[in-house]
């Protein structure tokens, strides 16, 4: 088990890692929109999903991956009313790129932020 971890990303706010590498499989924590400072970009969803994929972009590239190897993603909402915003972005960030993807809505996350996404990237 090798863990990841890149100042490119926030620095994890308890006692877990950025990601974790099993067997050429990366397995990343939920991100929020936290910015590498730490900062919270407290803006929309919109604004919010873009800081969460490009967090979970520095630690998949520090893993030594590409966004076009994630295979699974698991999106949390605050509110899932704000599922087309987030999409749109989602989308924006994968392209063609489609990898399987459960979505839920959950009755609060960390600093009271409206999205946070976890992944699963086969490396190599």
């Amino acid at each position: 088990m090798n863990i990841v971890q890149t100042p490119h990303a926030p620095a994890a706010i308890g006692p877990y890692a950025q990601g974790v590498i099993v067997s050429n499989m990366l397995y990343t924590s939920g991100q929020i929109a936290l910015r590498p400072d730490g900062s919270l970009n407290d803006g929309d969803v919109v604004e919010q999903t873009r800081q969460v994929l490009a967090n979970l972009q520095a630690i998949i590239e520090a893993a030594g991956g590409r966004m076009q190897q994630v295979i699974k993603t698991t999106v949390f909402l605050k509110n899932l009313d704000d599922f087309t915003a987030m999409n749109q972005v989602y989308g924006e960030v994968f392209g063609t790129h489609t990898p399987a993807r459960s979505t839920v809505q959950v009755a609060k996350l960390p600093r009271d932020v409206l999205v946070e996404i976890e992944a699963i990237v086969a490396l190599g």
